[in-house]
């Protein structure tokens, strides 16, 4: 089967995205939901916070009594009594009464208003000078004005950060509806390959994609698992691979994806039940040797042997696919910023670059150097602080353009 050298743009492997679905959805306590994403809507059950409440100590009054407050002409209000935290007032505020409150106080009914303790006198018990006027709601947060009742406040497919997990606690909810976390299956192959406990002799090298992909699996909030090295076996490969889609929810297998006579990963896969080779190349560099197949329900990935390959084609093309699996959002989360070239930098038509680049600053602004190097030096990555992507129809870039750059 020659699937090799049909390749397909960035443009035309992302839109593949749509042919994958999030994993199940399970309850999680609240406590737990960091890191995690929304699998429902979730639906305030009642305003936040609730009340009326200070933002400011001092006092709680009806907005009218101090219009045209002055230091010159203040505003004489009647003190009827003291809010507590935590209290409860069981009275209406009238117009020309004012009651001692502290941040975060509940105002009485009637109250509209906070004057700051800054801009007032008490001049005995029973009577405070205003000596600046306050409009309505001013140093006040509204009964619904964080989120009212019935109100979407968190949708689906949202990442739930330290403040979205407050939130939810805030509204009551002790537990959600989450999207489970992705388990993503990591296999090397090549007769080349040995584990890096192992003595390296000439022909040999330690694994390094193992690592590697877990790593960038990990900071994209999913699990790895790890599933050793595959000698170049068609048998020892189709087991690996079945066992790996029996227990994750994506495969990685790195190397045996270009076209070595040795290359078993396209033969493998249409070995399997109910697959489809959806890609085998991509007009990328570097990382052009990839094959994406479903097999079922499951993205399983041929990525490059040669570690910067394979960390740039994860980086950039498997972790959009694994933020669908996770049930995110369609929102680009890749994280850009501008930057002036350092050098000239010469790229081929019709193919998509991907450069390192090392970022300084410099003059105030961010100097983008490109780090050259062979797609097998991981010094290259190791230097990187981001990646300049170079469009498809573009001869290359000249010092001083400002670009943007994807931070590893």
């Amino acid at each position: 089967m020659n699937h090799f050298f049909k390749v397909k743009s960035l443009e035309e492997v992302m839109a593949l995205t749509g042919r994958f679905s999030p994993v199940e959805s399970e309850k999680i306590p609240v406590s737990d939901a960091f890191s995690r994403v929304l699998a429902r809507d979730l639906v305030a059950k009642q305003d936040m916070p609730g009340f009326r409440r200070a933002t400011m100590d001092g006092y709680a009054v009806v907005a009218r009594s101090t219009f045209g407050a002055s230091e010159s002409g203040p505003a004489w209000l009647d003190i009827t009594r003291t809010i507590l935290m935590g209290d409860i007032p069981d009275f209406t505020l009238k117009l020309g009464q004012a009651v001692k409150i502290s941040t975060g106080g509940m105002l009485p009914e009637g109250a509209d208003s906070v004057v700051m303790v800054e801009h007032t006198e008490q001049i005995d018990e029973l009577s405070v000078e205003i000596y600046k006027s306050v409009a309505p709601l001013q140093h006040v947060i509204d009964a619904s004005e964080d989120f009212a009742k019935q109100e979407i406040v968190l949708s689906k497919g949202t990442f739930i950060r330290p403040q979205e997990a407050g939130l939810a606690a805030g509204l009551g909810f002790a537990q959600i509806e989450a999207y489970k976390i992705p388990r993503v299956g990591i296999i090397s192959t090549g007769d080349e390959i040995v584990p890096i406990e192992a003595q390296v002799v000439p022909g040999k090298i330690r694994d390094i994609n193992s690592y590697t992909l877990s790593g960038f699996i990990r900071e994209a909030h999913a699990i790895p698992v790890l599933y050793g090295i595959i000698k170049d076996d068609l048998k020892a490969l189709k087991k690996a691979v079945e066992k790996a889609l029996e227990e994750t929810d994506m495969v990685l297998i790195s190397g045996g994806s270009s076209v070595g006579t040795r290359d078993f990963t396209v033969d493998v896969l249409s070995a399997l039940p109910d697959t489809n080779i959806l890609v085998h190349g991509m007009s990328i560099s570097p990382g052009k040797p990839t094959i994406l197949a479903k097999v079922g329900k499951k993205p399983v990935w041929g990525l490059p042997g040669q570690v910067v390959s394979a960390m740039v084609v994860l980086k950039i093309v498997v972790i959009p696919f694994l933020n669908k699996l996770a049930g995110l959002d369609k929102k680009d989360r890749t994280i850009r910023i501008p930057a002036k070239l350092a050098r000239n930098i010469s790229s081929a038509q019709g193919r998509r670059d991907f450069i390192r680049v090392l970022l300084e600053n410099k003059d105030g602004g961010i100097l983008a150097k490109p780090v050259l190097g062979k797609s097998g030096l991981i010094r290259t990555m190791i230097h990187a602080d981001g990646l300049l992507e170079i469009g498809d129809h573009v001869e290359g870039l000249e010092k001083d353009t400002m670009v943007d750059i994807i931070l590893l």
